[in-house]
């Protein structure tokens, strides 16, 4: 992920966190749905205590731009990725049915590719 402290600027770290996922989920890089790294992960990529990006994940989950699914980790959601809520439970909903019918998950993507007119 594309984040860059800054340690010389006024803004806090956390903030700086919260603020460039929030950017790149507006920008359409991070896409509804898109996992975001683990909070002990990404604390040390950045060299941060995992305090710190914890109160970013937190405070991103509170202005409903994230969401945390226990094991499933942490998701965008639609409303940061500015995709449309029922084109992410139509995406919910294939995955299940993909699943159900054993479906391996890459073929389950090429399907979606296929279907969109995308290259393999």
């Amino acid at each position: 992920m594309d984040i860059v402290i800054d340690a010389d600027s006024p803004v806090p770290p956390y903030e700086q966190v919260r603020l460039r996922i929030a950017e790149l989920a507006a920008a359409g890089t991070l896409v509804a749905g898109a996992k975001l790294p683990p909070v002990r992960q990404l604390a040390g990529e950045l060299g941060l205590a995992t305090n710190t990006v914890a109160r970013a994940y937190r405070e991103l989950e509170q202005a409903g731009l994230v969401e945390t699914r226990g094991r499933a980790g942490t998701l965008v959601t639609a409303r940061a990725g500015r995709t449309p809520a029922e084109a992410q439970r139509a995406a919910q909903r294939y995955a299940q049915q993909a699943t159900a019918l054993g479906v391996p998950p890459e073929a389950a993507v090429g399907l979606v590719r296929a279907a969109l007119g995308l290259p393999g």
